[in-house]
């Protein structure tokens, strides 16, 4: 009887597997303001999350409500932040996509109406208003993909900051680990190929090759659902199937 793999245990969700909220501020999303209202807000302060790259801003509303969002490029403590329909179009305020011209780098974007923004949070992310239609608007994410979106949904003018962070070398894997960690990802990964038998279907032998398909059933069982799961094509052209 062989050894319950990795993948096995961490699917069973235990605690030494999750991110941990120690460090966590808060959810870094829009407040549950009526679409139709314009708040302002000053930038107390800029501050730095655990596991989260990109720094956040401290909103203080002129109803007293606190929220963090992603600070963008040119945010600095003091500023004075819009968010509304009748907000001006100046950079940190958040707007309607309708009330957004074309052309106009955006962030933290709302998916539906009033998730609290899903899209462009990563650092140095922004997408980028392509067409007004009569119901919805079109934006160009940063990957190339184009997204047809509610024409409410709201969006923060400018770029997120923190954009040359993943240019900085970690140096030593150590500061690696601790990053990862506090994601709760899994670090350091080690080639299946390269463990025994019990540890793992593609390890064993002397040459550490698989020795058989990497490719397996989407409906393989746990120990076995490792590899191209379900693939429709791999080698140099990449992995593609869904």
């Amino acid at each position: 009887m062989g050894k319950r793999i990795l993948v096995q245990r961490r699917g069973r969700g235990g605690s030494q597997f999750r991110a941990r909220k120690v460090g966590k501020i808060a959810p870094a999303s829009y407040p549950l303001f009526p679409l139709d209202e314009t708040h302002q807000a000053i930038v107390e302060d800029i501050v730095h999350e655990r596991g989260r790259q990109a720094p956040l801003a401290r909103l203080r509303f002129d109803d007293g409500t606190v929220a963090y969002l992603p600070a963008v490029v040119g945010l600095e403590r003091g500023a004075i932040v819009h968010m509304g329909p009748d907000a001006p179009l100046a950079n940190g305020n958040v707007l309607p996509l309708w009330r957004i011209p074309e052309g106009t780098f955006i962030s933290n974007i709302e998916r539906s109406i009033a998730d609290g923004g899903e899209l462009v949070r990563t650092p140095g992310g922004s997408a980028v208003v392509l067409t007004q239609a009569q119901n919805s608007v079109i934006v160009k994410l940063p990957s190339g993909r184009t997204l047809e979106l509610d024409r409410r949904s709201r969006a923060t003018i400018g770029v997120i900051a923190g954009g040359g962070k993943e240019e900085k070398p970690f140096l030593k894997a150590g500061n690696r680990w601790h990053l990862l960690r506090a994601k709760g990802r899994k670090y350091p990964l080690v080639r299946g190929v390269a463990m025994t038998t019990v540890y793992h279907p593609f390890g064993g032998g002397r040459h550490q090759h698989p020795g058989h398909p990497t490719t397996v059933s989407r409906n393989a069982p746990p120990g076995a659902k490792v590899g191209n799961i379900a693939s429709r094509k791999t080698g140099r052209g990449g992995v593609r199937g869904k």
